[in-house]
C-alpha cells in the first residue's frame, strides 16, 4: 500500500474508534456499519447480506464453499447475494484492534449505475460462478469508501442527502474495477447469475413457506436440476439447505429476544415438527433450542 492508502486508511480508523463499540456498529450511513473486536474469534456460522466488506486492521479467515480464504486490509471481497460461509477474526489484538466496514447494496443499484454508464455489453452467462469474490483494493475505489466514511462528520441532513450520491461513486468505481465483470453478471437480467440471485431473494422473503422448486425453476424459465446445479455453484448449497439456514438463523435470534416456547417459534418459522426443528437446530448450533430460552 502506498502513502494515500495508509493515509486514508488512518484516517478512517481514527474516525471509527471515535465511537468505542465492540462487536458490529450501525452509522448513520444507512448503508455503512463496522466491526471492532480486541480479540480473535472462534469459527462462526453467518449469512453475507449483498456487500462490499473492507479491513481497515487486522485479518479474517472466511470459509466458502469447503475453501478458506484469508483476507486483510490490502483486500476487499464483495458479496452478490446473500450468502453463508463461516468466518474467523484471524488477526486482532488490544494493541491493534480488528476493525472493518461493510457497505451494503442491492442488484438494483447496481443496475442503476449501470444504465448511466458505457458499460459493454457482456456475453449471457451459461454457467454459474461462485457468489463471492475477492480482488485487491485500487486507490480510486479506496478514495469513495473513505469519504463515505468522513461524510460521518458532517450534519445528519448533509448525510442524508449526500450518502446516496457517494454510495452511486462506490458502485460506479466497483464496477470499473477488476471486480467489475462478477458483479455485472449478477445484476444484469437474463444471465444466469440474476435468475439465481432473484431465486435467493425469493426463497430468503418466504423462509417460513413451503419451498416448491418447480415453482422456483418456471420463475426464471430454467429446469429444475440447472436450478439445482447453479444455485448450489453460486451459494454453495441448495436451495432447501439454504432456506435450512435461514428458518435456523432467525430461530435462534426469536429464541433470544421473544419469550415464546421452543415449539412457537419452531411454527413461526416454517417447521411443521417441533422435535424436527429441535434435532435440525441442536445440529447446526451445538445446543439446543430450549437451553436457549
Amino acid at each position: 500500500m502506498g502513502k494515500a492508502f495508509e493515509e486514508y486508511r488512518n484516517e478512517m480508523i481514527n474516525l471509527i474508534t471515535k465511537y468505542k463499540f465492540e462487536g458490529d456498529f450501525q452509522s448513520q450511513i444507512p448503508n455503512l456499519d463496522f466491526y471492532f473486536s480486541k480479540t480473535l474469534s472462534e469459527q462462526i456460522s453467518i449469512m453475507y447480506e449483498p456487500s462490499i466488506c473492507i479491513i481497515l486492521q487486522g485479518a479474517k479467515d472466511v470459509i466458502f464453499a469447503n475453501k478458506l480464504y484469508n483476507y486483510n486490509e490490502k483486500d476487499y471481497l464483495i458479496s452478490s447475494t446473500h450468502l453463508p460461509a463461516r468466518i474467523r477474526i484471524s488477526e486482532a489484538s488490544k494493541e491493534k484492534p480488528y476493525i472493518s466496514l461493510r457497505i451494503k447494496f442491492s442488484l438494483k443499484d447496481i443496475h442503476e449505475v449501470l444504465k448511466n454508464i458505457n458499460s459493454p455489453i457482456i456475453q449471457i452467462d451459461t454457467q454459474a460462478e461462485k457468489g463471492l469474490c475477492f480482488n485487491e483494493i485500487n486507490i480510486e475505489f479506496y478514495e469513495s469508501i473513505y469519504r463515505l466514511v468522513k461524510l460521518l462528520e458532517r450534519e445528519k441532513n448533509d448525510i442524508d442527502f449526500l450518502y446516496p450520491l457517494m454510495i452511486k461513486e462506490i458502485l460506479f468505481n466497483l464496477l470499473k474495477s477488476k471486480s467489475g465483470y462478477f458483479i455485472r453478471k449478477f445484476s444484469m437480467e437474463g444471465t444466469v447469475s440474476n435468475k439465481i440471485a432473484q431465486t435467493v431473494s425469493l426463497i430468503k422473503e418466504n423462509f417460513d413457506k413451503k419451498l416448491n422448486i418447480k415453482e422456483l425453476a418456471d420463475n426464471i424459465e430454467m429446469s429444475e436440476s440447472s436450478l439445482y446445479q447453479h444455485f448450489k455453484t453460486i451459494t454453495s448449497m441448495s436451495p432447501i439447505q439454504f432456506q435450512k439456514k435461514l428458518r435456523l438463523d432467525e430461530a435462534k435470534q426469536l429464541l433470544l429476544l421473544q419469550n415464546k416456547e421452543v415449539h412457537e417459534i419452531a411454527f413461526q418459522v416454517g417447521y411443521e415438527s417441533p422435535s424436527q426443528f429441535s434435532r435440525e437446530f441442536s445440529r447446526m448450533f451445538g445446543m439446543t433450542p430450549s437451553s436457549m430460552i
